[in-house]
Formats: structure tokens, sequence, C-alpha cells
């Protein structure tokens, strides 16, 4: 079966790190006025390489839904046939692209949330963060508490800072907390893996609700696609990075359907 195919054309790129080779990417899809998506999905890209084969890749959207446009984020990687052809994409080449496709998505309501990222795997976050809370002023959240955890080597690849930092500074629900594992001795933020910050929010939170850790098993008799949290955790990143912080949340009696994850390896 084939899915339609859209043209993309590359309308603005930024390097958003040197060291890593993180590229931001913005296309318009020409043609249409709404290019329909829930934030948190991807969109296959589909090419010919150079020795005529059909290629096609899964890049998350980076982007809640504006119009008919949508943002890719992404690192060049040595070798890489996707990587390399679409941060050389000159302003107007066009790509073509399948989709929306993936599940990766925001539970509704909205809950209190833990999103938790490395490298990146904000792209999807980014888009969850736009959606709930607009730069028109309107708050998707309902004043629930929003934790971004995101982790990175050093302070260089910490990406979309500066939107982050400004989304949490209207949004007091938002808290933005920027991890490093090989942090400088003059880093004032956190350091270490995102699980141990996430296990913290996990611990202060049930302490502050006056909640058991861990976590009481829910009804056994309703079924799992039916139930219902006051917090879940969406996580996306590395295999390891996922599994790492899976593990520490079942430890606190998290129930798997709490835990929304897509990876990346």
């Amino acid at each position: 079966m084939h899915r339609e195919l859209y043209t993309a054309r590359l309308e603005r790129k930024a390097c958003l790190s040197e060291t890593a080779q993180c590229f931001h990417l913005e296309f318009a899809i020409d043609g249409i006025a709404e290019f329909a998506f829930v934030p948190g999905q991807f969109v296959p890209v589909v090419a010919t390489d150079p020795r005529g084969r059909l290629e096609t890749r899964a890049y998350s959207l980076a982007s809640a839904p504006k119009g008919n446009r949508f943002d890719l984020c992404l690192n060049r990687v040595e070798g890489g046939y996707f990587s390399n052809l679409l941060p050389d994409l000159e302003i107007g080449a066009t790509i073509q692209i399948e989709g929306p496709l993936g599940f990766f998505t925001l539970r509704e309501p909205v809950t209190d949330s833990i999103l938790v990222a490395t490298g990146t795997g904000v792209a999807p976050i980014r888009g969850f963060l736009q959606w709930m809370f607009p730069e028109d002023g309107a708050d998707r959240s309902g004043g629930r508490e929003i934790w971004l955890v995101y982790g990175t080597r050093t302070e260089g690849e910490i990406y979309y800072r500066e939107e982050f930092e400004a989304m949490a500074a209207r949004h007091a629900n938002l808290h933005y907390l920027p991890t490093l594992s090989r942090a400088p001795e003059e880093w004032s933020g956190l350091r270490g893996y995102v699980q141990e910050h996430v296990a913290k929010i996990v611990e202060e939170r049930a302490a502050k609700l006056g909640q058991p850790l861990p976590a009481p098993k829910p009804d056994a008799s309703i079924p799992a696609n039916q139930l219902r949290f006051d917090v879940y955790a969406y996580v996306c990143g590395l295999n390891n990075m996922v599994s790492a912080v899976r593990e520490r949340l079942a430890g606190y009696g998290w129930h798997r359907k709490q835990i929304v994850s897509e990876r990346y390896d």
C-alpha cells in the first residue's frame, strides 16, 4: 500500500550545535493549507540514493502543527545518507515525505507530565510543549505541572535552550531542567543523568500530594487500555536512557501504561 507523498520545501535551517552537528530545519508543503498531525508523530522522508535505491528514514516532527509547515531536528552522522542530505539542502530545495505516523503522543486530558529527552529526542517533546504553551498565549496544559528533563553531555549541546527558558519564564507550571553528564566546574545547573532527576521529581511530587511510594497497583478488573493516571512520563532518546528511566519508574510502582516512550536506536 502506497501512502500519499508530500513535497516539502526547505524555508529555513540553523545549526543548533557545532560540536554535535545538530541542525534545525523548517519546511513548508506547497499546495495545501494545513499539514495535520498530532504533536509527537514522525514523518518518513523518502529519497533515491546515488545507487538508485529508494531509501526511507523516519524523523520526529520537532514542532506543533502550524498550517502547512513543520520542523525537523537531526544530527549529521558520518556516512549517514539522510543525516547528510538534509543538512546540506539549500533554502528552497525540496524533499518527499509520507505520513504523519506514530503513537508517541500526549495522553488527553493533559495530566501532570514528566517529559524526558536526550539529544535529538527533544524533537517530539518540543512539539508537545509548543502545543501546550503556544505563542498566541493560549494554554492547553490545564495548569498541570509539566517538567522537561533534558540530558546531554555539554552546555553547547542543549538544543532549543532559549526557547524553553522563555516558555518556562511565561508559565509557572513548566519546569525546565537541563542536566549535563560532563559538566565543567563552572556549570551551575544540574549534573548527572536524567533518570536521577526524574526520580527526585517523582519522590517530591508524591510527598507533596501525600501519595505513597511505591504507588499501589491499579484495580486488576480494569483493562490496561482503559487505565487513567494522574501523572505520565514521556521519554524519548537512545535505548539505554529510555530503559533506565523505565526501570527507575517501575521501581516506584508506576504502571507500564504511564510511561510513553520512543527509542531512537
